[in-house]
């Protein structure tokens, strides 16, 4: 028998599949995407229920900010575990917002265990063309 087969079991070992298991930020997935009218960020949240994510517009309206955390199962005793892949503990995620962003009309909604969160859009300020008049010396 080989000597990974002794220490891993059966278990094919991927130190990278390791790494995205432990990272927050990779192993929170999350799609940005602009319409003509928002920026939509989609995060995949499962296993979390509304109550275990918090969404935030944070630095004076520049960032959003989404986190949250994934309970370590506890209790039992006579629970043996053989794999342990899915991520625990808190996560953070933040997105420097653009200009155009309408921090105050922030919508989230999860269905599941996809966040949606949609910044509305403002419309491009229009450049102001003023007449300067011209006077005689």
């Amino acid at each position: 028998m080989a000597l990974t087969s002794q220490v891993f079991g059966n278990e094919i070992f991927d130190p990278f599949l390791s790494m995205i298991n432990k990272c927050p930020v990779l192993n929170t997935p999350t799609d940005w995407k602009e319409t003509l009218e928002a920026h939509v960020f989609i995060a995949d949240l499962q296993g979390l229920n509304k109550e275990e994510v918090n969404v935030e517009v944070v630095d004076d309206g520049r960032m959003l900010q989404i986190s949250g955390e994934r309970k370590e199962e506890t209790g039992d005793e006579n629970v043996k575990w053989h794999t342990g892949e899915r991520f625990r503990g808190k996560f953070l995620r933040r997105f420097r917002l653009p200009e155009n962003a309408k921090t105050d009309e922030v919508k989230a909604s999860m269905e599941n265990g996809v966040l949606t969160v949609t910044v509305p859009k403002q419309e491009p300020k229009k450049p102001e063309k003023r007449v300067i008049e011209i006077v005689e010396k």
